[in-house]
């Protein structure tokens, strides 16, 4: 989806998401150093991502879209859908 298709108010969820995850990456200690964050920090880090991804949730649902959907390369085989078929003999003709 592009940028221009967004909300503001998607625009701005998506921004803090970005802003958030950017964040805590950044801030993740190396091995067996210890975390420049506090626990009470990096739970509402946590409780702000899960708020975000709900209304982002709550947004696709009245805009109609699924979660389901994903991005996909032109030349990525595409999922194979079986089909079923009738033998002329079980065809009711109308």
């Amino acid at each position: 989806m592009e940028k221009e298709e967004l909300s503001k108010e998607q625009q701005i969820m998506r921004a803090m998401r970005k802003t958030l995850t950017s964040i805590v990456r950044d801030c993740a200690p190396r091995p067996g150093q210890p975390s420049p964050l506090s626990e009470q920090t990096v739970e509402n880090v946590r409780m702000c991502l899960g708020m975000i991804a709900a209304r982002e949730t709550e947004l696709a649902d009245a805009a109609g879209r699924t979660g389901k959907e994903r991005p996909y390369y032109a030349d990525e085989a595409k999922p194979e859908k079986p089909v079923q078929f009738v033998r002329s003999s079980d065809r009711k003709d109308h």
